[in-house]
């Protein structure tokens, strides 16, 4: 599959915990996930744990240079959130933000090739062959 976009929200900062919470999710709706880490400190301690017990035989990871957001697609993604699907967008409380981010991330996913010219901006490839 190309051109998908999987997204978890919290409230609160994400945590190694919330990151293994989130790929063992995808797991259980695919038999392989490529995760691009960008070496934030939540990707330790957990994640290395839970890789270590089994799940790196399912889990291709690919890891960013330190502070290389021009190679990571995910910017991509944020930067258009931000400047296009949610711009001039003014909400009165957390819960109306947060309605309204479902919102365009759902309108996104309904583009995929414009997740698609992320990954081409950031020179990466979407299909992955093992």
């Amino acid at each position: 599959m190309t051109g998908r976009l999987y997204t978890m929200v919290r409230e609160q900062a994400f945590t190694s915990a919330d990151s293994v919470f989130f790929i063992s999710h995808l797991l259980r709706f695919f038999e392989k996930v490529m995760v691009i880490w960008d070496r934030s400190p939540i990707h330790k301690g957990e994640v290395r744990e839970y890789l270590s017990n089994g799940a790196a035989r399912k889990v291709r990871l690919e890891q960013l240079p330190p502070y290389a957001p021009e190679l990571n697609p995910d910017e991509g993604v944020w930067q258009h959130l931000k400047h296009v699907e949610m711009r001039n967008l003014c909400c009165s409380n957390l819960i109306d933000l947060r309605q309204e981010l479902h919102f365009a991330i759902m309108r996104l996913r309904s583009k995929p090739y414009l997740i698609e010219s992320f990954f081409a901006g950031a020179h990466l490839s979407t299909v992955v062959k093992s």
